[in-house]
Order: structure tokens, then sequence, then C-alpha cells
């Protein structure tokens, strides 16, 4: 395995992979105490045993060791960045007000609420309509750049996304509406 892995074998490497990412994660987590930190330690500690392949020694039991060695480094260097990132912070003026984001916070609600509905809406409308919608609307194609994409003549890509935004914006009302009536009733409380 050792040999495999030196030599840059990436069957061996997913190997290793499959067989310690678990190990070196929970380790990660333990040290940090924040899961984001750990899958990003498990990441960059993966990324440099690719890149150190070569250094792994030829002999020995399991290679366990030398990942969480370069898990260790990589915790170092994750600590060092975020002390650094402390410290800049810390050397910028302190505001004498703090901004009310509240309505911002609301807004975006608001937003994913939509959001999520016209997701819906757009998983229930028929793949072809879907198709020429995704193409034109979200990824800015035109007439003729989406019947190319889809091999389909223009007048077929302008009649479908016609009718796909009119069902889009019906079927996206009514996901909403049903999203609004069966959320919680939230209380308004006055200070």
């Amino acid at each position: 395995m050792r040999a495999r892995l030196r030599a840059g074998d990436a069957a061996a490497f997913g190997r290793l992979f499959d067989e310690h990412a678990r190990t070196v994660y929970r380790h990660a987590v333990r040290v940090t105490a924040d899961w984001s930190t750990a899958e990003d330690v498990v990441s960059l500690t993966f990324h440099e045993a690719w890149r150190l392949r070569a250094r792994l020694r030829p002999d020995g039991d399991s290679v366990l060791p030398w990942l969480l060695g370069i898990a260790t480094n990589v915790l170092r260097n994750t600590s060092r960045a975020a002390r650094r990132h402390q410290a800049a912070l810390a050397r910028l003026p302190l505001r004498d007000t703090v901004p009310d984001f509240s309505d911002e916070v609301v807004e975006r609600l608001r937003d994913a609420e939509q959001l999520r509905a016209a997701a819906v809406a757009l998983g229930r409308l028929r793949r072809r309509e879907r198709e020429v919608f995704t193409l034109c609307v979200w990824s800015g194609l035109d007439y003729a750049a989406a019947a190319e994409a889809l091999g389909v003549p223009v007048g077929t890509v302008r009649s479908r996304l016609s009718r796909a935004r009119v069902r889009l914006r019906a079927l996206a009302e009514t996901e909403l509406r049903n999203a609004r009536q069966s959320a919680p009733m939230r209380r308004e409380t006055t200070p």
C-alpha cells in the first residue's frame, strides 16, 4: 500500500481516504470543537498527503500516524491563520453603533421562502419546459442558442418558454401560498 501511495496510485489514495478520513475528521473536531473547520482540515490534510506522498516512508504498519501528523500541522496552520485574522480584526476601529440587521434578516427569510417555492414549482414543470426555462432565463441563452442546445426549432423554444413562464408563475404562487399557510403562526410581542 505504501509503495502504491508513494507512486501516486489514485485508487490506493482513494482507499486511504475511505479508511482514514473519519478518523482524521474526529481528531480535527476534537481539537477545533468546530465541525466546519474539521471538514476543512480533512480536505487540507488529504491534499497535503497527496502532495507529500513521496515523503511517506516505505516501511511501517499503518499510514495513520503519518496522516495524523499532517493533520496536526494543518491544525497548527489553521490555528495560526485564525489568530492572525483575529488580530487583524482587533486592529480595526470600533464602531460606535451596531447596525440593525433585522429588516435585512426578514427580507432574506422572505427571499428564501420565495426561492424554495420557485424551486418546488420549477420541479413540477414538464422536463422540456424546465429545460427551456433554465437555459433561457437562468443561463441567459437567447432563443436561437437554446434551440441549438436542445436540438429543436426556435419557435418551439419560444412556445415552451411562454408556457413555462405561465405555469411557473401559477405553480410558484400556489406553492408560496401553501408554504405560508402551513408555517406556524408567529406571535409578535411588544417590549
